[in-house]
């Protein structure tokens, strides 16, 4: 499972990191032992009040990877999922201008595909640069278009 939040605190001795939803809704993590953290250069240190992330996240509340969302982190990408390659772990996108994009997908991503996201549909993914290709971490539905 995977959330889009806003840091509102971060406890490094407490291995904890506390985040405001969309929803306004207040939730508190546990870092997982070996918890990744893409935008950063260390566990916890960077994420400050005020920085927008993604939590990827199990049932029990423990954080498994945390993506920094803005400078130095993922960016933002929206337009139309028109193809939905499971198997590869590819979505690909046609912009508003109508460029149209292959994304790659990362396992956790790739794991989502489906369940939330069809083709036809307008989203919003956050992706890194690696080697020169954009690489999809999380996507959501756009809602209210």
């Amino acid at each position: 499972m995977a959330t889009e939040a806003t840091i509102t605190d971060e406890q490094k001795a407490a291995t904890k990191v506390i985040v405001k939803t969309e929803e306004g809704v207040e939730h508190i993590y546990s870092a997982a032992k070996g918890l990744v953290v893409h935008g950063g250069k260390d566990l916890l240190s960077e994420l400050k009040p005020g920085t927008t992330v993604i939590i990827h996240y199990t049932a029990d509340d423990t954080a498994q990877e945390i993506d920094r969302v803005g400078a130095d982190g993922l960016s933002i990408t929206e337009g139309i999922a028109t193809k939905i390659y499971r198997g590869k772990k590819e979505i690909t996108i046609r912009y508003d201008n109508r460029k149209i994009e292959t994304l790659k997908l990362t396992d956790r991503a790739a794991a989502d595909v489906g369940k939330r996201i069809s083709e036809d549909m307008r989203v919003i993914a956050y992706c890194s640069d690696e080697a020169g290709r954009k690489v999809t971490h999380y996507f959501k539905k756009l809602e209210g278009r």
